[in-house]
């Protein structure tokens, strides 16, 4: 799976891409750090998943998961957050899962493995 890691913590999307260069189902194709870059990124890689981070998504509000959706169709969005209490705000936005910063790298591979 074609993934795009877009996250405004260089140390996030490095931690991220190391996680998922382990799992031969994932390849990232590219890592951003803002929406404009994110937009480009997927119309140049046409990925099938965005770990997006949703305090850079937040920025552009509810209309950046239709546009992202716009560009790429079936593309999976997964919400990234260090505060667990976006989840809510973030799967009403239409993302198709989220995830919490905090939790353990195991954790996280299940979540996208299952949604993949």
């Amino acid at each position: 799976m074609r993934i795009i890691i877009a996250d405004t913590r260089p140390g996030v999307r490095s931690a991220l891409e190391l996680l998922l260069k382990r799992q031969p189902e994932f390849e990232v194709v590219d890592k951003v750090a803002s929406t404009v870059a994110l937009l480009a990124a997927v119309r140049a890689h046409q990925p099938q998943m965005v770990l997006l981070d949703w305090e850079l998504a937040r920025r552009e509000q509810a209309g950046l998961i239709d546009l992202l959706v716009t560009v790429r169709n079936n593309l999976i969005i997964v919400a990234l957050s260090s505060q667990p209490e976006a989840c809510e705000s973030a799967l009403r936005a239409g993302v198709n899962a989220f995830i919490s910063k905090g939790d353990p790298p195991d954790a996280v591979l299940r979540t996208l493995l299952d949604i993949a």
